[in-house]
């Protein structure tokens, strides 16, 4: 299948991206409600996003005890969402609960587990406690995910060569950490440019800045879908 673009939404609020959001409908299938746009408005910031059409990717990264992820799980599942990440980190039996919550509440939902951060290398790693490289820990990472029922995983783009070769075909490797060449890094260390992620086994790219920033975001976008083949 070929990899898809999922629109990163960097706002406190739909309404401070509406006029951009909405001409890019029809352009853009999926985009990304994260922790800061769903703190400030909540659930109704969800609901106004697939209200204009589009696919909703909740980005909460939950971690907790594994009762309270699963009871969390159940809470979002009755929203219009897609995908929803979790901690690997928060180990086996969270994710096992959450992946049972999920197929009780909302089967159709992608539960995907994050590895390490994209804005993390082998120092920070390190300063927590973790020796083992990026690459190793993401691959650790993502089996446990994957035996505890997970059924995708978010993933920087240079570890999605290993993660192929890991796991079964079948898992979503969902892969943030994407700049076309022009693009600033930002606050991101382990990056691609989404030809190359899609060419290393990327299921979807998440996509913010270099689209809002840029001069057109329509025309934007469809020069990164483009590349992706798209």
């Amino acid at each position: 299948m070929p990899c898809e673009l999922i629109l990163v939404l960097d706002a406190p609020s739909p309404r401070d991206v509406a006029p951009a959001l909405k001409r890019l409908v029809g352009t853009v299938t999926w985009v990304k409600v994260g922790l800061e746009m769903f703190t400030a408005c909540g659930p109704d910031c969800v609901r106004e996003v697939a209200d204009l059409g589009f696919k909703v990717f909740l980005d909460l990264k939950l971690h907790d005890i594994p009762n309270t992820v699963a009871k969390s799980v159940e809470s979002v599942a009755k929203l219009p969402i897609g995908m929803l990440t979790l901690h690997t980190g928060g180990g086996r039996e969270m994710m096992a609960w959450a992946v049972k919550a999920q197929q009780q509440h909302a089967p159709q939902l992608r539960l995907l587990g994050v590895t390490v951060l994209t804005s993390m290398g082998a120092k920070d790693l390190n300063e927590v406690g973790v020796a083992a490289a990026p690459e190793a820990q993401v691959v650790r990472l993502g089996r446990l995910a994957v035996e505890a029922g997970l059924r995708g995983l978010v993933c920087s783009p240079l570890e999605l060569a290993p993660l192929r070769a890991a796991l079964p075909s079948d898992v979503a490797l969902v892969t943030p950490g994407i700049r076309p060449r022009e693009a600033g890094l930002d606050d991101q260390t382990r990056v691609m440019t989404p030809g190359e992620a899609a060419r290393a086994g990327a299921s979807f790219i998440v996509v913010g800045r270099p689209i809002w920033k840029a001069p057109d975001p329509v025309i934007a976008a469809r020069a990164i879908l483009s590349e992706l083949g798209a």
